[in-house]
């Protein structure tokens, strides 16, 4: 998946209740304060066009999961990205981000302690994120447009056993979403600055020559009690759907996972194979 190399990849930290807890990773945070403490913490660059460094390499996949070379806990993130239009004035402010698009998302991630900043356990090279290449179309992002119905599940596949991997929730149980998500984003994008595990995102995008476009991962959900206790193995198969719950249920995402078939209309779904580098 090639077609993204010139969005800038970013993502936003603790936008789904409990998730950091679960993932270890709340204790990163305990310095910095939000204006809201039901809020997400801040936002972290994935990939950077032409950036040298880890953050250059472009690490999206829609087919594989190469697990790094280190020895390293790595766990899938299921979640749900926006690709957006970004617009600057004349002094580099973001002023406007479009959500055009949104699908299915793996921010995979790296679970290891004493990292300095998010990105550190984000990007360790190619095919370490995921993006499905079915995504649905945005009529508004705000209430009563068509992310209104979409919820999200996640599978792992192991030795031939589908387990349910997060728990299936609906797009709008984001703490952020719509108008104040976008708000919180710009805002947060120009002002972040390089403090705790958080970085100086409108540096970035200075650097990058302000880029028009941006994969933006909105945050992960919550797993299962398995998904939370059991992370990546080679051979293993990560599965995250995005669906319409208003043209599919449970039971039948259920199916199409078991048969790794999926339906087109109302859904875009990540199968990535987990495979060693």
């Amino acid at each position: 998946m090639s077609d993204y190399k010139n969005f800038i990849g970013l993502g936003v930290a603790g936008n789904f209740a409990l998730h950091l807890e679960q993932a270890g990773e709340s204790a990163d945070f305990k310095d910095v304060i939000t204006e809201d403490p039901n809020g997400p913490k801040g936002m972290f660059p994935f990939y950077v066009p032409a950036r040298e460094g880890q953050l250059g390499i472009y690490p999206i996949s829609s087919e594989s999961i190469i697990l790094p070379q280190e020895t390293c806990n790595v766990q899938p993130e299921p979640e749900v990205a926006l690709l957006c239009d970004l617009e600057y004035d004349p002094s580099g402010n973001v002023t406007s981000i479009i959500p055009k698009f949104f699908g299915a998302y793996n921010d995979c991630s790296l679970r290891k302690e004493g990292a300095a900043k998010i990105s550190h356990k984000k990007n360790w090279g190619s095919a370490s994120k995921g993006l499905a290449s079915t995504l649905i179309p945005i009529d508004s992002f705000e209430k009563g447009g068509v992310m209104e119905s979409y919820r999200i599940a996640s599978f792992l596949r192991r030795e031939g056993m589908l387990m349910r991997y997060g728990e299936d929730v609906e797009l709008t149980g984001y703490s952020f979403f719509y108008g104040k998500l976008i708000e919180w984003m710009k805002n947060q994008i120009n002002a972040q600055v390089d403090f705790g595990p958080l970085e100086p995102i409108r540096e970035y995008l200075r650097d990058a020559q302000y880029p028009k476009q941006a994969i933006i991962s909105i945050g992960a959900t919550r797993y299962t009690h398995f998904g939370e206790t059991n992370f990546l193995q080679e051979g293993d198969e990560v599965i995250v759907v995005v669906y319409d719950n208003n043209k599919h249920c449970m039971n039948p995402i259920l199916s199409m996972a078991n048969r790794n078939a999926f339906e087109s209309e109302g859904i875009s779904a990540l199968v990535q194979k987990v495979v060693r580098g």
